[in-house]
């Protein structure tokens, strides 16, 4: 039996690097993956790459996370199709720009807070429900050593991860007696886009890769996961 068999997970930024690393790792587990991103041909060579493998479709969902109304719209969709949703995992998240401070664009800050905080907070309210439909709900969110380790000309992003954080620990708390688990994973050092924006005359090659992290988000989604409220280091 595969790992996530008749399971249903949704992806956020699944278009490309740890996302759909997970998205493809998960359907050859199984599952069902609906992914979504900004970015329409990166959610169809993740779907190719995904039936090639396994003979199986995803469904695609092209979306802004900003768009936050459409958030909304896509758990009522869900909800329509599925009735549930088993896994959510949620990878979206963007640097923008490094700076100091006192310096920093407001309009880039704001995007960087709508995105890896803001748009958090609306997928715990549009999906919390049918994660409890679930008999067995798993939430993964996708965090970073930034959090907890500040360091010069890093403060959206750091300050963002941070928020998460105690979000995401603040929900696990508030639902403990239920089914649905929730956790953080930290996936380290990684050859994605991200990275690359951040220390762009680094060597990729030698990072580790975006499939070598997805097997700590495969653990975290298992029905049998009792982890709760953790921030795991998909390379520890």
């Amino acid at each position: 039996m595969s790992r996530l068999s008749g399971r249903t997970a949704l992806i956020t930024g699944a278009s490309r690097g740890i996302g759909a690393a997970v998205a493809k790792r998960f359907a050859a587990e199984g599952a069902h993956v609906i992914l979504a991103a900004r970015t329409v041909g990166g959610l169809e060579e993740t779907d190719d790459a995904i039936f090639q493998t396994t003979g199986r479709n995803a469904t695609l969902v092209p979306l802004d996370l900003r768009q936050f109304d459409k958030i909304d719209q896509l758990g009522y969709s869900i909800f329509e199709r599925f009735g549930k949703l088993d896994i959510l995992v949620s990878n979206a998240g963007v640097l923008e720009a490094l700076g100091p401070v006192a310096h920093y664009d407001p309009k880039l800050w704001q995007r960087v807070m709508d995105v890896n905080v803001t748009a958090n907070f609306r997928l715990i309210r549009s999906f919390d429900r049918l994660l409890r439909a679930s008999d067995a709900g798993r939430a993964i969110f996708v965090t970073s050593g930034a959090a907890n380790a500040p360091y010069p000309y890093w403060s959206p992003y750091g300050a963002s991860k941070a928020a998460l954080e105690m979000m995401v620990k603040t929900y696990a708390m508030e639902i403990a007696s239920s089914n649905l688990r929730v956790n953080l994973v930290d996936p380290g050092i990684v050859a994605t886009k991200l990275r690359m924006q951040a220390f762009p005359g680094e060597d990729q090659t030698k990072l580790a890769q975006p499939d070598d992290v997805a097997e700590a988000f495969v653990a975290l989604a298992e029905a049998s996961c009792t982890r709760h409220g953790e921030v795991v280091s998909a390379q520890g």
